[in-house]
């Protein structure tokens, strides 16, 4: 399928969705697989331009909801220590673990700070070498580059004071894993652009080929969304399996070699347990031999694995696409963005946070 530019124009976004009226003549179910997507779709109601029985189901899309209640039990407790600062994304700090969260930490008189970049961790290490610095590393492909040159760079100028705690996740095992799982819904996919901005589209060819499943790579604005429902839709109709690339502008098939060269210089792949979603085999990042010495949970050793305390939050079936927000026995009342229960309602790209802000009401 050929994404001309002349859908590009916010204004064609009307068109785009009568296309897709006349294009569906049976019930499909898709996939954003970025919160960022999610957001926008709940922002904009594109939900609500679509023919009924076309339904967007959102992923695991938001590396701080799967991020597991044990990773923030760790955060916390190395927070509590004397001589030490965590530090991480704004979201992370909210994030619930077992018993509390980084802020609630803070509030017990921890270091804990904020910060916009993972070098603005290690130039927080080089101003105070009498304490600890840990960066909680976080993200997709997409942040992956920056939280490496930040360890690369802690490395060039003999930080010994200064690790990282890795949460990190990669897009396509997850995608694999839903595919693979006995409940699943998705029968096509929208990829998220930006991953694919660092890691070309390679690893979506082997998706398609193996399960027989459309694949478009997205962008993030309506106009962009819509067109890889288009796209999904088209193939799903025509009874194709292809990958597909609508965000051409900024998407080139062979990636970002020069991010890819310094994420692998730093990290290694390895299994990874995400949140509602259990382990996933070879779906994070971990530090690579030559650089373990910046291994935090080498460094510090939770001391007693706790029990989450019992909650009505189903935020694991919604990390799946099984569930939407609004079906949650506590969205919106007990479960809010000041009080979450849940890691999608904490961070600005998750499903319940996206839904709390713009649709209360169930569609």
């Amino acid at each position: 399928m050929k994404f001309v530019d002349e859908y590009r124009n916010a204004s064609e976004v009307q068109r785009i969705a009568d296309v897709i009226h006349r294009v569906a003549t049976q019930p499909w179910t898709m996939m954003e697989i970025c919160g960022g997507q999610t957001h926008a779709i709940a922002r904009f109601g594109l939900e609500e331009l679509l023919p009924p029985g076309i339904e967007l189901v959102h992923g695991p899309g938001c590396p701080v909801c799967v991020t597991p209640i044990e990773k923030i039990d760790l955060a916390v407790e190395i927070a509590l220590l004397p001589n030490t600062i965590v530090c991480s994304y704004g979201d992370m700090l909210r994030v619930p673990g077992s018993r509390k969260d980084l802020l609630s930490a803070k509030s017990e008189g921890a270091r804990v700070q904020a910060v916009y970049s993972p070098l603005d961790a290690v130039k927080l290490a080089e101003d105070n070498p009498d304490r600890q610095v840990v960066f909680f590393a976080v993200g997709f492909e997409t942040t992956a580059p920056a939280n490496a040159l930040a360890v690369y760079t802690a490395k060039q100028r003999g930080l010994k004071n200064f690790s990282v705690l890795m949460a990190h996740v990669l897009v396509p095992p997850a995608m694999e894993a839903l595919l693979s799982a006995p409940d699943n819904r998705v029968q096509a996919f929208l990829a998220a652009g930006h991953v694919c901005t660092i890691m070309g589209l390679s690893e979506y060819e082997v998706l398609v080929d193996r399960y027989r499943i459309p694949v478009v790579v997205t962008g993030f604005e309506p106009v962009d969304i819509l067109l890889g429902v288009l796209g999904c839709l088209r193939q799903l109709e025509e009874g194709r399996a292809e990958l597909e690339n609508a965000y051409e502008r900024v998407v080139q098939p062979e990636g970002n070699e020069t991010a890819r060269r310094m994420m692998y210089e730093v990290f290694a792949v390895g299994d990874r347990e995400w949140r509602g979603m259990g382990v996933i085999p070879l779906s994070g990042l971990q530090l690579n031999e030559a650089y373990a010495e910046f291994d935090a949970e080498s460094r510090f050793t939770l001391s007693e694995r706790c029990e989450p305390l019992p909650t009505p939050c189903i935020a694991g079936q919604i990390l799946r696409g099984l569930k939407k927000p609004h079906e949650c026995p506590v969205f919106g009342t007990n479960c809010n963005p000041e009080h979450p229960l849940g890691a999608p309602m904490v961070s600005s790209e998750g499903a319940c946070a996206a839904y709390y802000s713009y649709r209360r009401v169930s569609p």
